[in-house]
């Protein structure tokens, strides 16, 4: 888990260097994994996603990411991508998730699939939110409405 974070860590920093000229420590979240409220709760799913995740923000409305979690089917899954969060309601930035996910069983044999997600972000301070609405994708993927905390260490 220590080799996949720092090098998470490594590859968002050089996303970022054409949006920005240093990496700042200070921007960077740290999540823990997902809590997922299924809409199929009959299926034994497991809510609780505990993993370890990076966020960056490139700017005000991209951001870079990458992570891994125990996933609804209780295996390991990985994931990298990035948020596009061009519009405001208030304090809450609104917009999708565009990457790529592995690891489910049922979809694509537990290998490598797309997956475009729309989100929700509300961040204060050191604490951050991350809403996403994922939708089923037939008997392959259930659908859910998940949540990530995140945290940021700033000075």
């Amino acid at each position: 888990m220590k080799r996949l974070a720092c090098g998470v860590c490594a590859g968002l920093a050089s996303l970022s260097a054409p949006a920005h000229a240093e990496f700042d420590p200070n921007r960077l979240w740290l999540n823990a994994g997902f809590y997922s409220a299924h809409f199929d709760t009959d299926k034994g799913l497991r809510n609780a996603n505990p993993g370890l995740g990076l966020e960056y923000p490139l700017d005000d409305r991209w951001s870079v990411t990458a992570g891994r979690f125990i996933n609804s089917n209780n295996a390991h899954s990985n994931y990298i991508g990035a948020y596009y969060q061009p519009w405001r309601m208030g304090p809450v930035k609104l917009g999708v998730v565009g990457g790529a996910f592995n690891g489910y069983p049922q979809a694509f044999n537990g290998g490598w699939f797309p997956a475009v997600i729309p989100t929700a972000s509300l961040e204060n301070g050191h604490w951050g939110l991350n809403v996403a609405w994922v939708p089923p994708l037939k008997d392959r993927l259930y659908g859910a409405l998940s949540f990530q905390l995140k945290f940021r260490f700033q000075d």
